[in-house]
This record gives structure tokens, sequence and C-alpha cells, in this order.
């Protein structure tokens, strides 16, 4: 009797008892986990919006100038080919015009065409911007090129100097792209650009970092000018 009693009532105390507590218990875990997990989606969302928030500050401060002027270290490494150099070089920008000196060679815009002047091999080569590489990091795009093209994402904060220098880990959309992650620091007060790292899918690492950044320098009206007077036993190539 006792036993038939039990398997009549063990339906009503499961439905009656069991499962009103493992639902209010429920109901208790959800309420105390609610704020956890929302917090976790903010903190996330707070993070992609800091990181785009921190580049549009970027762009605007250098939109801001007239002309900036950049002293940098460029380094290139592979371990696996066993390649590790290291050089310096200067740039100054203006608008998309620029002039860039590095390892010997001087690169000149013009706003339309790309002058590579090489005195080693005493021979320049002219070529339209509509040839170069879209997707190249030139000097015109080296402080603006974040804007499209990227997943953004806040990353490490390193110490420079006294400087917080606040990274950026920028991955292309492209699945195509030679480049596997960009990592940009960016100086936290200044809003300027201090160190470039681009990490290749072939293991090539490129590092740029900028040893001084001055805006707004008094420069010469020709600067971006070139000049076939002053190369008349140079070879022109003209692609």
């Amino acid at each position: 009797m006792k036993k038939k009693l039990i398997f009549w009532l063990a339906p009503i105390l499961f439905k009656k008892v069991l499962v009103p507590v493992a639902v209010k218990g429920y109901r208790k875990f959800a309420k105390r986990a609610m704020p956890v997990v929302l917090l976790l989606f903010m903190t996330a969302f707070a993070k992609a919006q800091t990181a785009q928030t921190l580049l549009k500050e970027v762009d605007t401060k250098v939109k801001s100038y007239d002309n900036i002027a950049i002293d940098f270290k460029y380094a290139l490494s592979n371990e696996a080919e066993g390649v590790n150099q290291e050089t310096k070089g200067n740039v100054v920008m203006a608008g998309n015009n620029y002039k860039l000196s590095l390892m010997g060679t001087t690169q000149l815009f013009d706003g339309k065409n790309v002058y590579t002047i090489v005195p080693e091999d005493e021979e320049i080569t002219i070529s339209a911007m509509s040839d170069q590489d879209e997707n190249a990091i030139t000097p015109s795009k080296m402080l603006s090129f974040f804007n499209e093209g990227y997943t953004q994402k806040m990353d490490i904060v390193q110490k420079v100097n006294g400087r917080e220098i606040q990274f950026v880990k920028l991955t292309p959309m492209d699945s195509n792209s030679d480049v596997k992650y960009t990592l940009l620091g960016v100086d936290a007060q200044t809003k300027h650009i201090h160190k470039l790292i681009i990490t290749q899918k072939n293991g090539t690492k490129v590092t740029i970092t900028v040893n001084s950044f001055k805006p707004n320098q008094p420069l010469a009206k020709n600067v971006f000018v070139f000049d076939k007077t002053k190369y008349a036993d140079y070879y022109i190539n003209k692609l």
C-alpha cells in the first residue's frame, strides 16, 4: 500500500514541489548571473568603442596639422629566413604629398606621380600613384590607414620613457591579405602614433618606431617638387 501511495504521489511531488523549487533556484541563479553576463557584454563593447574612439582622435589630430615631419627607426625581421635589419629614416608629409628618405633612397610624391630616386645606381623611377599597390601602407597612409578595412581591438599598454603607449590590434578584413595583423601604438596623451608593428603571414615583421614627431614645420615651397635638372646624369625610368 505504501509503495502504491509513493508511486501515486511521485508525479504530484515532482510537479508541485520539485519543479517549482528548481525553477525558483534557476531564477535566483539567473538573477545573480545576469548582471555578471551583462557586465561582460558591456565591457567587451566598451573596449571596441574605446579602440574606435582612440583611433578617431588620432585621425582628427593628424588632420588638424598643416604638415608633419617624422624621424623614425625602421626594422625588418624574419626569424625563419635569418633576416634582421635596422635603419633610420625620415619623412615630411603635407596632405597626401610626402618626401621619404630611407636606406639611401628618396621617394617623392607630388600628388600625381611617385619619384623613387636611387643615388647609388643613379637611377630614378617615375610611376603614377594609381599604379601603386592599394594595400601598401605609404607614408601618406601611415597615419590614417586604420580607418577602413580592419577590425579594431584594444591590446596591451606599455610605458615608454614615462609615456603611456596604448596599442590597438588591427586585423585585416580581407582574408587574402598578406598581413596577419598590425599593432598600432598610440601615445595616450598626445594621440600621436609612436609605433607600428606589421606582422605578415609569412613570418616577416616590420616595425616602425617614431623617434620625433614635429607638426607644422616651416617647409620650402618646392619640397614636394621633382626637379629634373638636379639629376642630369641619372637614368630616368618612366613606367
